[in-house]
């Protein structure tokens, strides 16, 4: 029996078996790269591979924050031919997104030239631009050569590079990261540094702090465009709490007077990356496709800052009412979602808490300043070794001079001379172990410091300041080593440190001070049609070939109106600019029209087969104002039909709600208004069948059932109403005729019927 640790066997008579565990292991290869060294931020320090690269090579080109600029092709370049071997144009982007202060809530690149803007435009090309370092990746820097971290080989191993920055700050969660790896991917946005410097001093002082009382520190996010959060703090907590949630965004605005009683709406921020030149472009459309019908303009004003004005059609309108439309149907309001997976020991993918993201960086500013602690010990002991060196020389300075002028070795010489116990006495008596070769002898490095001294150190006021030197390296080695052999004052160190940081970069700071603020959403309610819009008297005119317009006001019905040569008209009627029109077309579909939307009488119109989709062979059947309760009887040409009611024809979109079926040759024909009691129907062999309304059922959308029976042909027509009143039709000389004796053609439904009466109109239409 083979042990679990053999590798497989593979069957030489299987080929497809070797293939496939090749390609496993090398699509495992690929996805921990990808996961590990692209697109996944470490806690320790927040940043990816290429931005690490970045900064680093940035620090070796001396590119200091108070330094010269150098080109970002320089910098581009370097990085790809050093450490990251990979496209110029990708390590391009990366640095110049560092470099968007509109991205970037703490921008680690100080960019000169043109680095893109908030409207989406791309930056200029590398060689036309120059950059440097900022502060804030200095203090993300601060450290490196006091082996504060750890380095390794670049790609070809000819140079070294820190495996993870020092980061004075929680950079992570500073600056954000966003990132799709392989099966994983990361969200998190940017936070306020003083915040979050607050967050890990509380922390430090109670390290089982709970969650949700780091909210009491860290309310939230703080975006570089700033905005207004509106999540509820409930669910703001649970994202932290879990790592997964979602922030809901808005823009800040404000109301602008602009006297007798006109006013605009000004947006100062936008949400967190928007480009603001497609957000004014889907405002222009919701302009022009008239979704919010009291939105009147939108224009952009913004220099360096961001100013978008919005006019309202009507000054009558509510503003809260008008961005909160806005807020549903733009990007006015977005949701930036929270994943907080990350590297949390640069090894280790992990969906992550913001205490468990803090308590990682915390638990790696103390390795650096173990680290960089123990780095300055051993930099004091080599200093003090020369330094009792020199102190030695000047105690028998006679002695030195006279080997360094006469022996040929003055070296070896000056190792082999016993100068004596009672300086190393003095030193150890400060727990200092002298690094002395023997018995008062010096060692390599000591012989060396005295034989490179300049004579004009021998002064006697040079001896009393190496004195002094030496017995404050030593007070200073004693409170290193307190620190490395005590937890708390590491602690308390890092701590000050904290609060040095955020002195540094907190609300004194250009740009320290938060800039999202937070806000209750509001319920922003659905308000009708009618109290968005004046109420306006209008005249709906529509064509037979389906032109439609809105005249102003009430104007005469019987007037003569121009169309179209070959066209003449088909429905006027007299209508208000908040009415919503129903037009039924022979294909049985409802369409819903806004008469607000309709275009102006001074032409001929518009298609109304472009507000809606009717299609080219479909008829106009009926178009009229829709009144909320009423009911509608709906027939076609086969003599099937139903009642329906009104308030469920009605439709959301433009392609129509299909209520009435028809199939083949069947074409819609009759949309009337219900009145009344009864239906009467009349066919294309002029027969008229009089029945019970209540014989019709009522339904939503079908076929219906049959009316009126036929042996050839159809209906012609159908209309309801009053059996006390009688039908009333108009003769062929256009009088007026009512019949009340219809005992003759009453009959059940779906019945031949009898010859209609004498007089009745020859196009068998009861209206």
């Amino acid at each position: 029996m083979s042990d679990i640790t053999d590798p497989p066997v593979i069957d030489p008579r299987n080929p497809s078996e070797p293939l496939r565990i090749a390609l496993g292991e090398r699509y495992l290869t690929y996805a921990l790269s990808t996961i590990m060294h692209r697109a996944l931020p470490d806690a320790r320090d927040g940043l990816k591979p290429v931005h690490r690269r970045i900064l680093y090579a940035m620090r070796e080109l001396r590119l200091a924050s108070n330094g010269g600029f150098r080109k970002s092709a320089k910098i581009s370049g370097d990085v790809m031919g050093n450490y990251h071997p990979h496209g110029d144009a990708a390590i391009y982007d990366a640095m110049a997104r560092l470099a968007q202060d509109f991205n970037v809530r703490y921008p680690l690149v100080d960019g000169q030239g043109n680095f893109g803007n908030i409207d989406g435009d791309n930056p200029a090309a590398s060689r036309y631009t120059e950059a440097r370092m900022t502060a804030v990746a200095e203090a993300m820097l601060e450290g490196l050569n006091e082996n504060a971290v750890d380095f390794r080989e670049n790609y070809d191993g000819t140079l070294t590079e820190p495996v993870v920055l020092p980061a004075q700050f929680p950079n992570l969660l500073a600056n954000g990261s966003s990132g799709i790896a392989v099966g994983m991917a990361t969200n998190i946005p940017p936070h306020n540094i003083a915040e979050l410097c607050d967050a890990c001093i509380h922390l430090i002082k109670t390290p089982d702090a709970r969650d949700d009382t780091l909210l009491n520190y860290v309310p939230g996010p703080d975006f570089p465009t700033g905005g207004i959060i509106v999540e509820p703090p409930e669910n703001i907590a649970a994202a932290y709490r879990t790592g997964k949630g979602g922030f809901r965004l808005r823009a800040r605005w404000q109301v602008e007077d602009l006297g007798r009683g006109l006013w605009q709406i000004v947006v100062t921020e936008i949400p967190y990356q928007v480009q603001k030149s497609k957000l004014i472009e889907k405002i222009a459309e919701l302009i022009q496709t008239k979704k919010i019908p009291i939105l009147g303009d939108v224009r952009d004003e913004s220099a360096e800052d961001v100013r978008l004005i919005i006019e309202p059609r009507s000054k009558n309108v509510d503003p809260d009412v008008l961005m909160g439309m806005l807020y549903r149907t733009s990007d006015l309001e977005v949701r930036f979602s929270l994943n907080m997976n990350v590297l949390i020991d640069g090894l280790t993918p992990k969906v992550c808490s913001m205490k468990e993201v803090l308590r990682a960086f915390l638990d790696h500013r103390r390795e650096v300043l173990q680290r960089r602690s123990a780095h300055r010990v051993e930099k004091i002991d080599h200093r003090l070794e020369v330094l009792e060196g020199f102190i030695i020389a000047f105690l028998n300075l006679d002695r030195v001079i006279d080997i360094i002028r006469y022996d040929e070795d003055p070296k070896a010489a000056l190792m082999r001379e016993d100068w004596g116990k009672d300086h190393v006495r003095a030193m150890n008596e400060k727990d200092y172990v002298s690094p002395l070769a023997g018995e008062g002898e010096l060692s390599d490095v000591q012989a060396d410091a005295i034989l490179n001294m300049r004579l004009r150190s021998l002064r006697r006021l040079e001896e009393l300041e190496l004195l002094r030197e030496q017995s404050a390296l030593m007070e200073e080695r004693a409170g290193l080593e307190d620190l490395l052999e005590n937890d708390d004052r590491q602690w308390d160190s890092i701590a000050d440190q904290l609060r040095a940081t955020k002195k540094q970069f907190g609300r004194d700071w250009a740009g320290g001070a938060r800039r999202t603020t937070f806000a209750e959403a509001g319920v922003v309610e659905d308000v009708p049609l009618e109290a968005m819009i004046d109420r306006e008297p209008i005249t709906v005119v529509c064509s037979q070939m389906g032109w439609i317009r809105s005249m102003t006001g009430h104007i005469d019905l019987t007037r003569e109106l121009k169309f179209k040569d070959g066209d003449g008209p088909l429905f006027t009627f007299h209508a208000e600019t908040t009415d919503r029109l129903l037009v039924f077309g022979s294909n049985g579909r409802f369409y819903t029209l806004s008469a607000s939307n309709l275009p102006g009488g001074r032409g001929m119109g518009e298609p109304l087969r472009l507000m809606v989709d009717l299609p080219n062979e479909a008829q106009i059947v009926s178009l009229f104002i829709h009144k909320p309760g009423r009911k509608l009887l709906v027939a076609s040409t086969a003599g099937d039909g139903f009642v329906v009611p009104e308030d469920e024809v009605l439709a959301q979109t433009r392609s129509g709600k299909q209520v009435l079926n028809v199939r083949g040759d069947v074409r819609a024909l009759v949309c009337h208004t219900v009145t009344g009691d009864s239906v009467a129907t009349v066919g294309e062999n002029r027969k008229v069948l009089v029945f019970a309304l209540e014989e019709l059922p009522e339904m939503g959308r079908g076929k219906g059932v049959r009316l009126q029976k036929y042996k050839d042909g159809g209906l012609s027509d159908a209309i309801t109403f009053e059996s006390v009143t009688g039908l009333t039709w108009l003769d062929p000389a256009g009088r007026t005729r009512t019949e009340t004796t219809l005992d003759e053609w009453v009959g059940k439904r779906a019945s031949a019927g009898r010859m209609a009466p004498r007089g009745f109109p020859r196009d068998n239409k009861f209206n």
